[in-house]
């Protein structure tokens, strides 16, 4: 019983999540919290007297607490793409809850709310019991004294070897899990750096370019999931890939438009899609959600805004989006677009159900509804290429029919379906993906020829390191893709190079690409707007 109690003790808060799912596993780690607080109650019960019943409950009490912290901190990367950050969430709670009152009946919601208590409650009684167990074998000095040992040797051994930060991309096996302890510690400091003011961050590059250069024609910047430089590195997927790409090529050039190529390095790898849109779209590098949080919390300029200032109407294209973003405010757009405002009810696909190519025909017909008129700034993160990549959903060469309740004819949705991902080999189902993406892409151009428009198209991040492999580099492709002759010569004398394929060295890193696009998109106003 005394090796059950340490083992429910230690997995409660070392497990790990099953991504992308609520769900966890315990993979062995230790936990040095456990180790310190048996020490102590060690010394108590040596020096003193056991521990009283109301010690061990309000030991449990905390216990939980304790478990509840862990579970935020690797559930949320999962489930809502980004860190837990109290100072910022806690506020849109009373949001959450009238958004889940409004779709969900009352009694799913007692349900719901009963089946969390009654959760909270059994794990609140397992851990007492547990830690009863552990009181009571204090009493035999041989257990005590075994566990004694343990303890000392365990402290030791995390002060020797205490866990590393994770690596974006590597999967590293560590005797410790990081201290849960820790987690809180960071969402106090969350909380008095943001009460202090964010003098650590750098200051924001100056975004004063007039946007001469784009005015009168729309701005899509487009990020492309998982769309890494291995799709050119690595000669098994990118020779798959250059059909596709080839025909993206083809498709720009039969509608008048150019494009220019350069290669940056990415914020982030194999994941964590929000640090590369955050660096891009506020000129501050941010690699880590520390940064992040802190940049949330201050009152900077970014790309929407500047965009906004000079008339345009500012949008976010988020088909991902599934819950409440106070991103969006941060950012300065217009409009959003989430996936309950777009609306699908056709095939799921991925994780998030939506196919790219729907979420730009949904857009466009919503626009045309709205009679949107005027320069738009677009902000479209893909998510037909997440990872796992499968099943893929298949291109649809008649795009008003992606607008119907049947999309696709039963044969080619049998056939995207039977592709599942292979968890050994994700190569094929990545190379589906970015063909489907780039197919996706080019069929949109062509059903817009006529529109004059600006389009950035990069890689938030490189594929998971299953893909990537060992030791690749964190560099992301970059096109933009216009008809503007003067945008892109601003741009190729920035070192970008024609055509869809670069030169395979980074111009600088996501952060630095910003004051770039604002130098080629127009020229450095005497003053701001009014």
């Amino acid at each position: 019983m005394l090796v059950a109690a340490l083992l429910v003790l230690d997995a409660s808060l070392t497990f790990e999540n099953v991504w992308p799912t609520p769900a966890v596993h315990w993979g062995g780690a230790l936990s040095v919290e456990l180790a310190v607080c048996v020490l102590g109650l060690a010394i108590v019960s040596r020096w003193s007297r056991p521990p009283s019943r109301a010690a061990i409950a309000w030991l449990s009490a905390i216990w939980t607490l304790l478990v509840i912290g862990h579970y935020a901190e690797v559930t949320a990367p999962a489930l809502y793409g980004r860190d837990i950050n109290l100072y910022w969430d806690l506020r849109f709670i009373p949001d959450v809850a009238a958004m889940v009152t409004k779709v969900a009946s009352w009694w799913l919601i007692v349900l719901s709310v009963s089946g969390a208590v009654l959760t909270l409650g059994l794990l609140y009684a397992l851990l007492r019991l547990a830690w009863r167990c552990i009181a009571a074998s204090m009493a035999d000095d041989r257990q005590r004294h075994a566990l004694i040992a343990l303890s000392v040797a365990a402290v030791a051994w995390f002060i020797v070897r205490p866990p590393k930060a994770e690596v974006p991309g590597e999967v590293t096996v560590q005797a410790f899990a990081s201290p849960v302890v820790r987690t809180y510690a960071r969402q106090v400091r969350f909380v008095a750096e943001a009460i202090a003011g964010s003098r650590a961050l750098p200051d924001s590059p100056p975004m004063t370019s007039d946007l001469s250069r784009v005015q009168g024609a729309d701005v899509y910047l487009v990020f492309v999931e998982s769309y890494g430089a291995i799709s050119f590195d690595r000669p098994a997927l990118a020779r798959p890939i250059a059909a596709s790409r080839a025909r993206l090529d083809a498709a720009i050039r039969e509608t008048g438009r150019q494009v220019v190529s350069a290669f940056v390095e990415s914020p982030t790898f194999g994941g964590s899609s929000w640090l590369a849109h955050i660096s891009l779209l506020s000129g501050i590098e941010v690699r880590d959600p520390d940064t992040n949080a802190k940049l949330m919390t201050a009152q900077r300029d970014t790309l929407a805004k500047a965009f906004g200032r000079r008339g345009f109407r500012t949008v976010g294209l988020m088909p991902g989006l599934r819950q409440s973003w106070p991103e969006g405010v941060f950012y300065g757009f217009n409009e959003i677009y989430g996936a309950e405002r777009l609306d699908y009810s056709g095939p799921e696909f991925g994780w998030f159900a939506l196919p790219d190519q729907y979420s730009l025909a949904r857009f466009d017909a919503l626009e045309e509804a709205r009679g949107s008129a005027g320069e738009r700034f677009i902000f479209f993160p893909t998510i037909s290429t997440h990872f796992p990549f499968r099943p893929t959903p298949p291109y649809q060469p008649d795009w008003p029919r992606m607008l119907t309740s049947h999309p696709y004819d039963g044969p080619d949705i049998v056939r995207a379906y039977a592709r599942q991902p292979d968890w050994t080999n994700f190569g094929p189902g990545y190379v589906e993906a970015m063909t489907y993406d780039f197919d996706m892409l080019a069929g949109y151009l062509k059903r817009h020829a006529d529109r004059d428009l600006v389009m950035i198209v990069l890689g938030d991040h490189q594929p998971p390191a299953a893909v990537s492999g060992e030791h690749a580099s964190w560099d992301v492709p970059v096109h933009v893709i216009a008809s503007r002759a003067a945008v892109l010569d601003r741009l190729l004398s920035a070192g970008f190079t024609t055509g869809l394929t670069s030169a395979r060295h980074p111009i600088g890193r996501m952060h630095q690409l910003l004051p770039m696009l604002l130098d080629a998109f127009g020229d450095k106003a005497a003053s701001p707007p009014a």
